[in-house]
């Protein structure tokens, strides 16, 4: 019986519609748009009248520090880390996820590390110059780059030995490479290739091209490294500072901006 009752052609029930005098009120509301309603309505009659609350049992000595470090301009909260920064930093601050930043930091740090590989015909001076920019500290640390002595140690067995010591002999190269930290050629290296000194000066000129760009490309991405860095700091940060536990300021950084410190919280 059921399926011969499903197989007889049944009338299909319509909502009642807006009457035509009616129109310009738009749709008829049905039961369940006005319950979607009255419960947005009461919903908002109830947080206005906690804020009410709030308001008649307000304590006319509070006070706290918020009130007087940060303030609003046109509407709009300012804080006081926003003002250290420039507009293209905040707008990163803002649009970006720090699992990205993150990521594209670590991609950028590599293709540096594999500029600096390549780069192994300049001289010491500019190399020291890069070695020393990646070596400090990209956290926003106020401390200077120590800078490291260049030196060499080899140790032998007697001072007889320290006497007849010969750098070249013992790095197996040419007097004029010995003070060099890299490219450092054996004798064997500079005899066998030989098409260095025949080159024209056309190719001088191409190669010493080719190396100021990657120089340029080198710095560049050295200077989007460190905006990086401060940025992914500035995030984990920000982050840290939503959540719970008790924190206190520290001091400020090199740009002016408070550092903070939590309490050791004892896990249960």
């Amino acid at each position: 019986m059921s399926s011969l009752r499903n197989a007889v052609h049944r009338r299909n029930h319509k909502e009642r519609s807006q009457p035509l005098n009616r129109q310009k009120f738009g749709l008829l509301e049905k039961k369940k748009d006005y319950i979607a309603r009255a419960r947005d309505y009461h919903s908002k009659q109830d947080r206005l009248k906690a804020m009410r609350e709030k308001a008649a049992f307000r304590n006319p000595d509070e006070f706290y520090f918020k009130m007087i470090n940060t303030k609003t301009k046109d509407g709009v909260h300012l804080t006081e880390r926003n003002e250290k920064f420039s507009h293209d930093f905040l707008k990163l601050l803002n649009t970006q996820d720090l699992n990205y930043v993150t990521q594209q930091r670590d991609v950028g740090r590599k293709r540096i590390e594999r500029m600096q590989q390549g780069l192994v015909l300049l001289d010491d001076d500019v190399h020291d110059e890069f070695a020393e920019e990646e070596d400090e500290d990209m956290m926003g640390s106020s401390s200077k780059t120590i800078q490291k002595p260049k030196n060499h140690i080899v140790f032998v067995d007697n001072e007889e030995e320290v006497k007849k010591f010969d750098p070249a002999k013992h790095f197996d190269t040419a007097p004029e490479l010995v003070h060099r930290k890299f490219n450092r050629p054996r004798t064997s290296q500079l005899k066998k290739d030989l098409t260095i000194s025949h080159l024209d000066k056309a190719d001088i000129k191409a190669a010493t091209k080719e190396r100021e760009r990657a120089l340029g490309e080198l710095a560049s991405r050295m200077e989007r490294e460190e905006t990086m860095a401060k940025l992914e700091s500035e995030m984990t940060l920000r982050k840290n500072l939503m959540l719970k536990g008790r924190k206190k300021k520290v001091g400020v950084d090199k740009d002016g901006l408070a550092k903070y410190k939590w309490k050791a919280d004892r896990k249960k």
